[in-house]
C-alpha cells in the first residue's frame, strides 16, 4: 500500500476537524531566533509573486479508533508547532491592527502533546491569548514549557519588525500565509512498521545539495571551452578549488596537498595568497594531474551523485582535530557572499535562490566562461581571507581544552626540528590575542558582537562587509581592518537601527558608502533617540552588543569585564520587572526606558522575568557575565526610577560619543 499525499493550505491544515499529536518519542520544540526568522522571511520573500509557496512536508500516521481523525506527527513537528504559534499570534493581535485579520475559522487548537502536560498547558494559554500579561499569573513556573513560550515571544518580536522593514500590512501577510503557503501532508499506511520507518529516516542518504548542483552547472559552462588542454585545466582547477572551499569548518589550505600549498600559499609559509588571477591559479595547479593520475574529476551531475567527493588526504597537516573549528556561515550562503563581493551587485544572500541567482549573474550570460573562471579564483581568495580574518568558534582555544572565539591564520612550521616537509599550525592573525585590549582581541570582540547579533545566515551583512573590504583592499593591516569594522558597525547602528527617518540599506552602507558612517555626532544628538531605544522599538540586538563593545573598550582592564565574551542572547529583559510581585509598578515611560533594558538569554528571561533587581543580581553574579551594560546596572542600589533615568542618559551618551571616540574608516 502506498503513502497517501494531500496538499493543504495552512488555513485548511489548522481549521480541519483533526488532531495533530506530538508523540513522546519526538524531541521537544527547539526552534529559536534563526529558524523562526528564516521561516517568516521565506514567506515574506514569496509574498509579492502571490503564487503558492510550498513549505515542505508533514509526515503523519493516523491513529485508529479515535472519535475524530488523529494524526501522530512523525516528521515536521517543528514546522507545525511554529505555524500554530504564528497563527495564534495573528489571532491574538488581529484586533489591534488597522485592517483586522479574519481568523474566525481558527477556533480550536489542533496541536496536542502526548504525556507532556506542561507543553499542552503552555500552548493552550498561548492560543487563548493569556500570556499578554504576567506568565506567573497564568501558570506556575513548573507548568510552563519555556521553549514554546520563547517561540511565541520571538514571533511577537520578529514578525512586526519584518513587516515594517518590507512595508507589508499584517492582514496581507496573514492572507498569504493562510491561503498561499502550502504543505504536503504524507500519511503513511496503517501497516507501517514505525520503528523500521524511523530507522530508514535516520539513516537515509543526504539529498544532493544546491551547491553540488551549482558546481555541475559551472562545469558545464567550462565545457564550452574549445581548446581541449585549456578546458581540462580549467575544469580541474574548478574541481580542486570547489572541494577545498566546500568544507567551511577547515582552513582552505587543508584541502590541498603540501606541494599545492607551497605553490598557492607560499613556499614553507602557507599563510600568503600568491596567484593573481584564474590563469595563474590554473598554471600553479597543472602539475598535480601527473602527480595524481588516479584523481577523478566530477564533471557532471551524474558523476557527483555516483561518486561522492572524499576529503583530500593531508600528508602534512596540523595535528589538530578536524572538528576543532566551527564556522559562522555555510558554504551555499558563502557562495552568494563571494558573488556579491565580486560583482558589486545587490545579490540576494538567500541560499534558496542560489541556482537562480547564479543563472542571472553567470550561467546565462554570453560571457559565462570568463565569469565562471573569475568567480572560481575569487572563491578561493575569499575563502583564504575568510579563514584568516573572520572569527571561528575554536573548541580547543584554551590550554585546558576550553572553547571560545578565535581569530587565527594557518601557516607552515617545521616543528622546531628542521623538518623540511613541515606541517600546519594556527597562530593569531594579528599579534598576541592574549594581550588584553590588543588589536587581535579588539577585532575578535567586534566580529563576535556582530555575529551573535544576527544568527540567521541570510542576514550576515557584517560578513559581506568584511569580505568586501578584505577582497578589494590594497593591503590589510590590523589598524585599517579594525577601523573599517568599527565604522561599519557604527553605520549599521546609527544610519540604520537608530535612524529616526530614512534609514540606510545594507547594500547602500557597504557598497555605496564604503562602510563609512554618515551620521555625525551633531546630527545624532538632535535625534529623539528615546523613540528608537525604548522597549519594542529597538530594531536589532546589535544596538546592545555594539554598546557592550564600546563599554568593553573603556573598561577592559576591570574584573570581570576583561574576561567578557559575546554569546548568543536574544531576549530583551526589563531589569525592573514589568509585573513586580508585591512591589510598586513603574509607569511605562520609565519601565521601557533604554536604561532599564539589557540583553540576556531567553532561558534566564523566562525564569527571572518577574523577580526584583536585588533577586536578579544575586542570581547573575554567580554565573558568567551576560552583558556589560547589565553589569553596570547591577552596581546601582537601589534600582529605582532615578537610577533608570540616570543609567539611560549615561548609556545614550556613550553611544553618541562613540561616533567620535572610535576612529572612522579611511
Amino acid at each position: 500500500m502506498s503513502e497517501e499525499i494531500t496538499q493543504h493550505s495552512i488555513r485548511t491544515l489548522l481549521s480541519s476537524k483533526v488532531n495533530y499529536v506530538i508523540p513522546m518519542y519526538q524531541r521537544n520544540y527547539a526552534w529559536d531566533d534563526g529558524e523562526i526568522t528564516q521561516l517568516i522571511q521565506d514567506i515574506i520573500d514569496y509574498l509579492p509573486a502571490q503564487k503558492n509557496y510550498y513549505i515542505g512536508t508533514l509526515v503523519v500516521y493516523e491513529r485508529r479508533h479515535s472519535k475524530i481523525p488523529t494524526f501522530e506527527t512523525i516528521d515536521g513537528q517543528q514546522r507545525l508547532t511554529t505555524l500554530s504559534l504564528l497563527a495564534s499570534y495573528l489571532k491574538n493581535t488581529s484586533a489591534n491592527i488597522s485592517h483586522p485579520v479574519d481568523l474566525s475559522w481558527y477556533q480550536e487548537l489542533q496541536i496536542h502533546f502526548d504525556s507532556r502536560e506542561h507543553s499542552s498547558k503552555t500552548f493552550a494559554a498561548i492560543f487563548d491569548g493569556k500570556f499578554a500579561s504576567d506568565p506567573s499569573e497564568v501558570l506556575r513556573e513548573k507548568e510552563i514549557n519555556t521553549a514554546i513560550l520563547n517561540g511565541y515571544r520571538i514571533i511577537a518580536r520578529i514578525l512586526p519588525q519584518k513587516l515594517r522593514e518590507n512595508n507589508i500590512e499584517p492582514s496581507t501577510f496573514a492572507e498569504f500565509l493562510f491561503s498561499k503557503v502550502q504543505i504536503m501532508r504524507v500519511k503513511v499506511p496503517f501497516d507501517t512498521d514505525l520503528n523500521h520507518y524511523f530507522e530508514i529516516m535516520n539513516n537515509r542518504g543526504e539529498q544532493l545539495e544546491k551547491h553540488e548542483v551549482l558546481k555541475s552547472k559551472l562545469m558545464e559552462v567550462l565545457n564550452r571551452i574549445e581548446e581541449p588542454a585549456r578546458r581540462e585545466q580549467s575544469q580541474r582547477c574548478l574541481h580542486l578549488v570547489w572541494e577545498a572551499c566546500a568544507n567551511m569548518e577547515h582552513y582552505v589550505q587543508m584541502g590541498f596537498s603540501p606541494a599545492e600549498r607551497n605553490a598557492i600559499f607560499g613556499e614553507r609559509d602557507w599563510s600568503q595568497f600568491t596567484p593573481n588571477d584564474f590563469q595563474t591559479l590554473c598554471a600553479t595547479l597543472t602539475g598535480s594531474v601527473e602527480k595524481n593520475p588516479s584523481e577523478k574529476l566530477a564533471l557532471s551531475l551524474e558523476d557527483i551523485i555516483a561518486t561522492p567527493q572524499a576529503g583530500h588526504k593531508d600528508e602534512g597537516s596540523s595535528e589538530e582535530s578536524p572538528d576543532r573549528f566551527n564556522t559562522v556561515i555555510n558554504f551555499a550562503n558563502f557562495l552568494l557572499h563571494v558573488l556579491r563581493v565580486v560583482t558589486k551587485q545587490d545579490v540576494p544572500l538567500d541560499d534558496k535562490r542560489l541556482i537562480s541567482t547564479f543563472e542571472t549573474h553567470i550561467l546565462r550570460r554570453t560571457d559565462a566562461v570568463p565569469r565562471t573562471e573569475h568567480f572560481i579564483f575569487a572563491l578561493l581568495r575569499c575563502k583564504y581571507l575568510f579563514d584568516h580574518y573572520v572569527l571561528k568558534r575554536d573548541f580547543n582555544k584554551g590550554s585546558d581544552g576550553t572553547e571560545g572565539w578565535s581569530l587565527k591564520k594557518f601557516k607552515w612550521n617545521d616543528g622546531g626540528k628542521g623538518n623540511k616537509s613541515g606541517s600546519g599550525s594556527y597562530v593569531n592573525t594579528f599579534g598576541d590575542a592574549e594581550v588584553n585590549g590588543g588589536g587581535n582581541q579588539k577585532i575578535l570582540m567586534l566580529l563576535s558582537a556582530l555575529h551573535v547579533s544576527t544568527p540567521t545566515p541570510v542576514y550576515k551583512h557584517w560578513l559581506n562587509a568584511a569580505l568586501f573590504h578584505l577582497y578589494w583592499a590594497t593591503s590589510i593591516t590590523e589598524s585599517s581592518y579594525l577601523n573599517y569594522l568599527e565604522s561599519v558597525a557604527k553605520a549599521f547602528v546609527f544610519d540604520r537601527f537608530l535612524a529616526t527617518e530614512d534609514e540606510a540599506g545594507y547594500f547602500e552602507i557597504i557598497y555605496r558608502n564604503n562602510g563609512v558612517c554618515q551620521s555625525s555626532l551633531e546630527a545624532v544628538s538632535r535625534r529623539n533617540l528615546d523613540s528608537v531605544l525604548s522597549f519594542g522599538a529597538i530594531k536589532n540586538n546589535l544596538v546592545f552588543n555594539f554598546l557592550d563593545y564600546v563599554l568593553w573598550l573603556k573598561l577592559t582592564k576591570e574584573t570581570p569585564i576583561k574576561t567578557y565574551e559575546f554569546t548568543f542572547r536574544s531576549s530583551v529583559e526589563h531589569y525592573y520587572p514589568q509585573h513586580p510581585r508585591g512591589h510598586e509598578q513603574l509607569p511605562p515611560e520609565v519601565l521601557n526606558q533604554f536604561g532599564n533594558l539589557c540583553l540576556i538569554s531567553h532561558s534566564k528571561n523566562s525564569r527571572l522575568s518577574d523577580f526584583m533587581p536585588t533577586a536578579k543580581k544575586e542570581y547573575y553574579v554567580k554565573g558568567q557575565l551576560d552583558s556589560i551594560k547589565q553589569h553596570l546596572m547591577m552596581q546601582e542600589d537601589p534600582w529605582d526610577t532615578a537610577a533608570i533615568l540616570r543609567h539611560s542618559a549615561a548609556m545614550k551618551k556613550v553611544l553618541i560619543e562613540s561616533l567620535e571616540s572610535i576612529p572612522i574608516a579611511c
